[in-house]
């Protein structure tokens, strides 16, 4: 069994939300980020990022111009350098659970977030993060890491996944 887990899975299919149920009812440090949509009159315009701690910023948005994009958002990779870069290092040092959601295009754009991930993966701490399904060769790199197991969510699993993650990822569990 493994503590470095990467949930994939098709857009939609439940993996925030998964992530944020086992969280809810897991205790001891927990760091790290999530990332929500942004809505305006129904259609989707961006995404928030949010710390575990309580920080929040815009990571993308179509009304953000610049050179860092992803189909129709504009990226802004400082917002990963200035609250998920340092949440991630924080989780190292705390030792508890850091969450990553997620290791997707718009943050692999940043070369300060791919590092702290790999420096988190490095590390001994307990892991639950997102992971982009489509290939690309940084997150395939990491899927295909032997300290790390990657699980994928569909509407089928995920509640199941829920008790399951909660069990292997609480504190005081010796898992290898």
């Amino acid at each position: 069994m493994h503590t470095k887990i990467l949930l994939t899975g098709h857009p939609g299919c439940g993996k925030t939300t998964l992530i944020r149920e086992v969280i809810a009812q897991i205790s001891g440090p927990i760091t790290g980020f999530y990332t929500q949509e942004m809505r305006s009159a129904g259609r989707r315009v961006g995404f928030d990022l949010l710390t575990l701690d309580g920080q929040q910023s815009v990571l993308a948005h179509v009304d953000i111009r610049g050179s860092h994009r992803i189909g129709k958002y504009g990226v802004d990779i400082a917002i990963l350098d200035e609250l998920a870069v340092p949440a991630l290092y924080q989780g190292i040092e705390e030792n508890g659970l850091i969450v990553i959601d997620e290791i997707g295009l718009m943050e692999i754009l940043s070369p300060r977030f791919r590092q702290a991930v790999l420096d988190v993966l490095e590390s001994p701490v307990r892991v639950l993060g997102t992971i982009v399904r489509r290939s690309i060769p940084f997150t395939d790199a990491l899927k295909a890491r032997s300290n790390v197991e990657l699980i994928n969510v569909q509407l089928d699993n995920r509640e199941q996944l829920v008790q399951d993650l909660i069990a292997r990822l609480s504190p005081g569990r010796i898992l290898t």
